[in-house]
């Protein structure tokens, strides 16, 4: 491609708005530009790249078997709603009518249409195990689009679903996709972990996310220092760590005026904040969720609404709701005779002696609370994990790193195949639901992603696999001719060997062009500068600091060498 040709708005300076450093390469590069918040066009640089991912995903699990469909983006809401989810998606899924008046929504996800597919066409054990999968435009109304493609109302997703006859069936299913998604990613060039999550609205009894370190990542994940234990703060759990048990001691109130904060507490009273349970009220679809740990614990809201079931709103009760149920100002709730339609404990506090908490009434606080003779509630993990926390498997600390999730897989089970009756009739001739997985990769994200790993100073550093173009051919001087007559011919050699290739015949200065050509990250250069007259070019790979002179005979070789040594297809 000539790039006098080109579509390729790259800038100099930072826009404003970009944040992190792949929403700012990005817009930089001229790959991607926004029309609104959340909602970016794809110029061909970036379309380029975005594709070559698509191209992977595809290889990699066609080589596990699975068969590629395309499913409307316009979903009736009967099928969301014989699910459940209609309502339990909540103001995330873009809704409209037709001129009937029919509801419809703007697909965010597509178990419903899949299994919809699967029980109009399977009836037999013998036409499973089956996996579907698609690579298409979703949508999800965000409440805050932020960090380029990283976080969008429409993004392209990669969405498969397998279908099995058992549990031991899924379990293959979902090893098959594990193992795809570790050879996506590495042949992406993406340093990733695997770990274990939360599902979500999508449901099912497990789930794994591939996660990429990054300061940006607005997932924070646990790594185990001694094992390969990894989780997302949502599903991470630690050794509970209890003092020894006490001889249980009176319960005692004490007058604590203005004092309601935990950091309070610790120097009103003068003891550290293991000390204490603190109270928190929520508010989950209206009814009122009261929720202890220990004080120098937070609260892990994703695990609370998972013990209250499916919740739409979850957020912190209002003042007023506080005022009612504790018949006292905020900062001085307790569980002592607290009435709520959902009470949960954290571990920690349920096996701890003779703690502080509030008193349920103004300016009181009450020594000496004990869980089962003071107070009770349903005794589960509520917390969040912390940093030096041990492991639950092998005891070593835990550390706590932020991550961008690329890849996620679930085993859906029997939650859509049930309520939806996708059965199959099995070879004892009875009627069975179809057991399900669903496996997802965010396209724009894996993008954004490899950026957040592969760049510097002066732009993008692209893998091969990954890059819009391989190589770039500079004439210094498109008006002296053996330069150009020069480069056309590189450039049409490379061509026929399969190389993408750009000619860089605009009429700029040099030192222009290789900032281009860094900015965008083609991996290898080559200049036609003033060693053409002695038929020699500069060669010199993008994450390189040395420049080689080749002859041009040399030129094909060095090239294939860089595909053999990234284990790249020419062509």
């Amino acid at each position: 491609m000539k790039m006098s040709k080109m579509l390729m708005p790259t800038l100099r300076e930072v826009p404003n708005d970009a944040e992190i450093t792949s929403h700012q390469l990005m817009l930089r590069a001229g790959m991607i530009k926004k029309m609104s918040s959340g909602v970016y066009n794809q110029l061909p640089m970036g379309l380029r790249v975005f594709k070559k991912i698509e191209a992977i995903i595809r290889e990699e699990l066609e080589k596990k078997g699975c068969q590629e469909i395309l499913c409307a983006g316009l979903i009736p809401a009967e099928l969301w709603k014989e699910s459940g989810r209609w309502d339990v998606m909540g103001a995330e899924m873009m809704r409209l009518k037709d001129r009937n008046a029919r509801d419809f929504c703007l697909g965010p996800t597509h178990e419903e249409v899949f299994t919809d597919i699967i029980r109009q066409e399977i009836n037999s054990y013998k036409q499973l195990p089956l996996n579907l999968y698609q690579i298409q435009v979703k949508y999800r109304d965000e409440r805050r689009p932020r960090f380029g493609v990283m976080r969008t109302k429409t993004f392209t997703m990669k969405d498969a679903y397998s279908f099995d006859v058992d549990e031991a069936g899924l379990d293959k299913s979902y090893q098959d996709m594990f193992e795809a998604y570790t050879s996506i990613f590495a042949r992406c060039g993406l340093e990733n972990s695997p770990v274990q999550a939360d599902s979500g609205a999508i449901g099912g009894s497990t789930s794994a996310e591939f996660m990429v370190k990054s300061e940006v990542g607005e997932d924070e994940i646990v790594f185990c220092s001694g094992c390969d234990y990894a989780a997302n703060i949502e599903k991470a759990e630690s050794v509970n760590t209890v003092p020894a048990k006490e001889e249980m001691r009176e319960l005692n109130p004490v007058h604590t005026p203005g004092v309601h904060t935990i950091e309070e507490l610790e120097t009103f009273f003068n003891v550290s904040a293991d000390k204490f349970a603190k109270t928190l009220i929520y508010e989950a679809d209206g009814k009122t969720v009261v929720v202890l740990v220990r004080g120098d614990r937070e609260v892990n809201e994703v695990k609370v609404c998972n013990a209250i079931g499916e919740v739409i709103e979850f957020d912190l009760a209002r003042e007023e709701i506080v005022n009612e149920l504790t018949n006292a100002e905020v900062g001085f709730a307790g569980p002592i005779g607290i009435k709520a339609d959902y009470i949960f404990i954290d571990k920690e506090v349920a096996e701890q002696s003779n703690i502080g908490v509030g008193g349920n009434k103004t300016d009181y606080h009450i020594q000496n609370a004990n869980y089962g003779r003071d107070f009770e509630g349903v005794v589960g993990d509520f917390r969040n994990v912390q940093k030096g926390d041990k492991c639950t498997c092998c005891g070593a600390d835990l550390e706590i790193a932020r991550g961008v999730e690329v890849g996620h897989i679930f085993k859906l089970g029997t939650k859509y195949s049930e309520t939806m009756g996708a059965n199959f009739i099995d070879n004892d001739g009875k009627s069975k639901p179809i057991v399900m997985g669903c496996y997802g990769i965010g396209v724009e994200r894996t993008a954004a992603a490899i950026i957040e790993q592969h760049h510097d100073e002066n732009g993008i550093v692209w893998p091969l696999a990954i890059a819009p173009y391989q190589l770039v051919v500079v004439p210094v001087n498109i008006k002296k001719a053996e330069h150009m007559e020069a480069a056309q011919n590189i450039y049409s050699e490379l061509q026929a060997m399969g190389v993408e290739v750009l000619l860089d015949d605009r009429d700029e200065r040099a030192g222009v062009k290789f900032k281009d050509a860094e900015l965008i990250g083609i991996p290898m250069r080559i200049t036609v500068g003033k060693d053409i007259t002695e038929g020699k070019v500069e060669f010199k790979l993008r994450d390189a600091d040395e420049k080689e002179l080749l002859t041009l005979e040399d030129i094909k070789s060095r090239v294939e060498s860089e595909f053999v040594k990234n284990n790249v297809k020419l062509g």
